[in-house]
């Protein structure tokens, strides 16, 4: 563990405030879940929780299903980082932050679909790179839970002249669909 040289006190209600710049490094946003853990030393320990985290085994099922399927890159991200992929190296994806592009599909809900040819993508899938020109075409549906948006399911492709079109979009929003049902029971 590396110390910060940060102290807080607990307040009368056994709040701590976690300092901004922790938050901000760690990804934690307002009304992220956190889990916590006590070990043998007597430490407090929180750990961002991810929910899609849960589904592990079953989501790289779900995204070799989909890989097989369409032939394309499957991927399975919680909000933060890839959970599951199939169709590609599982290093080149797997516990990599998710991009731009990524998280503003998850925060407004929304289905994006493209490239469009001769057009530059709208940021990053994976990583910080807002310029990702890696996949030649992808979709990125977001997975909903309670409301809440908790992942994405994202299909991509490296192949030069492959659009995603409508059937990429159904069966990327099916499974983001699906997903979320399965966290909200």
């Amino acid at each position: 563990m590396k110390a910060t040289g940060i102290v807080r006190r607990i307040d009368d209600l056994g709040r701590v405030v976690i300092p901004k710049e922790i938050r901000r490094t760690l990804r934690i946003r307002d009304g992220d879940p956190l889990e916590i853990f006590v070990d043998r030393d007597g430490e407090v320990i929180l750990k961002k929780y991810s929910p899609i985290g849960e589904l592990g085994e079953f989501a790289k099922e779900y995204a070799d299903s989909l890989s097989e399927a369409v032939g394309h890159i499957a991927v399975i991200a919680d909000r933060d980082a890839v959970i599951a992929v199939a169709g590609a190296p599982k290093k080149e994806f797997l516990n990599k932050a998710v991009g731009s592009l990524t998280e503003r599909c998850m925060e407004d809900r929304q289905v994006y679909i493209g490239p469009r040819a001769g057009e530059k993508p709208k940021g990053a899938l994976i990583g910080d790179d807002d310029d990702d020109t890696r996949f030649t075409s992808m979709v990125v549906a977001p997975i909903i839970a309670e409301g809440d948006p908790i992942g994405a399911v994202i299909l991509c492709t490296k192949e030069p002249n492959v659009q995603m079109g409508d059937m990429e979009r159904k069966l990327a929003e099916t499974a983001a669909s699906f997903l979320g049902k399965q966290m909200e029971q």
